[in-house]
Parts: structure tokens; C-alpha cells; sequence
């Protein structure tokens, strides 16, 4: 049996996050499942209007599942000025057709995870605390954002909010404690972020060693295929854990590994960028969903004659 180690409260820790399972909402499955207002108003108010106004939740019997794709060209570069005929979307491998289409830069919620546990004591807990720092100041001032300390257990230092500054003090405040309980804290970031609505992110800022998380790998695997949010982890050290890796594939997002500090700036400019324009598409699965049933489906996102682009979208979701 192992023995729980003491926790020792830090200045800046003003809530606890716990890394067990929230219940779901009654109407909402593995993807976020919503009624567009603006389909009343016709597709050609689509473009921008995701990026203004808050998504309804879906209140009838209507399903609709939405994706977010991040188009990038061969230097790595955003692709703007894309069109819903630009796309084409597969769940299943059947063909499905797109509903609803936006473009554009969607507000966003946002945890970091930073990794304070004694493995990244030294120079990679400072890299983590200015990585973070930093990218707080590339959010918008209608981002919001909220930060959970990851060592044996995840600790909300500074809840949801658009206060940079209060987050910032409390990731300086931060310092090494205890061993890792990465995938715990995983978890519990997602389950956080899990009630919000509209686009979410994890950026995860660790060495990916973990040594005390009563969650294995694969149960954050599936605890990532059920959330909406896209995993962007920034590994420190000499090789990129698989499951950061993993996790950054299957939910759209992208992964990282910094092996030099000066690389630092243009990583996280990189994932701003990334996070700052996407496109969001919704379809009606053709094989309706049955709740209940918990079964897991593909999705395939591909572009129509655009040779040397890439496209990065979740690849699927598991149906509650």
C-alpha cells in the first residue's frame, strides 16, 4: 500500500482540483453537442460570428458534432480565407455533410498544467514558470485562463479568469514539491475545463516522468477522447514522452519538446498562433447517436485539392 506523502501549501494555492470524474451534463456526450443560433440566420453569418458570441447549448432533439481543424503550410504557417467547400469531413469512414461552418478566432478557455514536482527542481521548473508566464501575455483579453500546479496531487493556484496578472504571481510563487502525479493532473484539468463552453486548451508544461498518479496512461487516453479540449504538451528534457505526444494526435492539438531555452518564445508563439485562428465545422453523425450506448467513432477531416498544407483535427470520440 502506499503511503500518501504530507502536501505542503504554497502561497499561491487557493484551490484544490480533484482528479477523480465529474458527472456529465444530462445533454452533453463525449463531443460538446450544441444548437447553432445561427443557422436560423443563414450560412453566410457563420464566418466570425463563433468568434463574438457564446455557442447555445443544444436543447433538442438534434445532434451535432463539432470539430476544430488548424490548417498549416509547408513553413508551419496559419492557412486563412478557407470555405466550408474547402472541406471535407468522414466519421466512421462515411462521408458526412458539414452543417455548420466558422472561421476565424474563437474565444478561448484555457488550463496550464505546470509540472512543480522535484524531478523538474533546477532549470526546467524556471523554463516552465517563464513558459507559462509568457503565454499568458500572448492570450486575448477575452481569453480565459486558469492554471493547475501538478505535483502528487493538482492544485487550482488561479481559477478561471482573464486576470493574467493573479496567475502570473502565482506561477512565480511556484517551487518544487513532492513527485508527479502527471496523469492525475491531466485529468484533472480536463475535468475542469469539461463545463465550459466554447474552444479549450491544455498546454501541459512537464518532463512527462510520472511517478505517483493512481490514473494510468490509458485512462487519460480516454479521458482525453471524451473532452472537447485540444492537448498541447511542451516537454523538457531529452526525449518527448509518448503519451504527450499521444494526446496531442488524438485531440488536434500539437507537441513539443525543448531542448534549448532560446526555442522557448518561438514555441509558445507557435501554439498562440496555432489556438488564434482555426476553423470550426459541425456535422449531424448520418449513424445517429444512441444514448446510452458508449462506442467509439472516428472522424476524418481532409481538404479538397490543397497539395502541401497540413490539416491536424481530433481524430474521433468515444459516445456516452
Amino acid at each position: 500500500m502506499r503511503t500518501p506523502e504530507p502536501r505542503r501549501p504554497n502561497a499561491g494555492q487557493l484551490y484544490h482540483a480533484d482528479s477523480g470524474g465529474t458527472p456529465f451534463e444530462p445533454l452533453v456526450w463525449m463531443v460538446r453537442i450544441k444548437f447553432f443560433a445561427a443557422l436560423l440566420c443563414g450560412p453566410a453569418l457563420w464566418v466570425g460570428l463563433a468568434a463574438q458570441e457564446p455557442l447555445a447549448q443544444f436543447s433538442s432533439s438534434v445532434q451535432l458534432v463539432e470539430v476544430y481543424a488548424t490548417v498549416t503550410d509547408a513553413k508551419g504557417e496559419i492557412v486563412t480565407g478557407l470555405t466550408q467547400s474547402d472541406f471535407d469531413i468522414f466519421e466512421n469512414a462515411d462521408p458526412q455533410a458539414i452543417a455548420t461552418f466558422a472561421a476565424g478566432e474563437f474565444p478561448l478557455t484555457v488550463a496550464l498544467g505546470v509540472d512543480r514536482s522535484w524531478s523538474m527542481a533546477g532549470e526546467p521548473l524556471r523554463l516552465a514558470k517563464q513558459a507559462s508566464q509568457s503565454f499568458l501575455r500572448q492570450l486575448r483579453p477575452d481569453d480565459r485562463s486558469l492554471v493547475v500546479a501538478i505535483s502528487s496531487e493538482a492544485d487550482v493556484i488561479a481559477a478561471l479568469s482573464a486576470d493574467r496578472a493573479a496567475q502570473s504571481r502565482a506561477i512565480d510563487a511556484l517551487d518544487p514539491w513532492s513527485t508527479t502525479a502527471l496523469h492525475d493532473g491531466i485529468i484533472a484539468a480536463l475535468n475542469r475545463l469539461e463545463p465550459e463552453s466554447g474552444r479549450q486548451a491544455l498546454v501541459v508544461f512537464s518532463d512527462g516522468t510520472d511517478r505517483y498518479s493512481r490514473r494510468t496512461a490509458a485512462e487519460v487516453i480516454d479521458r482525453a477522447r471524451r473532452s472537447n479540449a485540444l492537448i498541447y504538451p511542451i516537454a523538457f528534457g531529452k526525449t518527448r514522452p509518448p503519451l504527450l505526444a499521444e494526446l496531442a494526435v488524438i485531440t488536434g492539438g500539437r507537441s513539443f519538446l525543448l531542448r534549448d531555452a532560446r526555442e522557448l518564445e518561438k514555441t509558445l508563439a507557435t501554439i498562440a498562433r496555432e489556438l488564434r485562428y482555426q476553423y470550426l465545422l459541425g456535422y449531424t453523425p448520418s449513424d445517429p447517436i444512441v444514448r446510452g450506448e458508449r462506442e467509439w467513432r472516428s472522424i476524418r477531416v481532409s481538404l479538397k485539392n490543397r497539395p502541401g498544407v497540413r490539416l491536424r483535427a481530433r481524430d474521433g470520440y468515444t459516445t456516452e
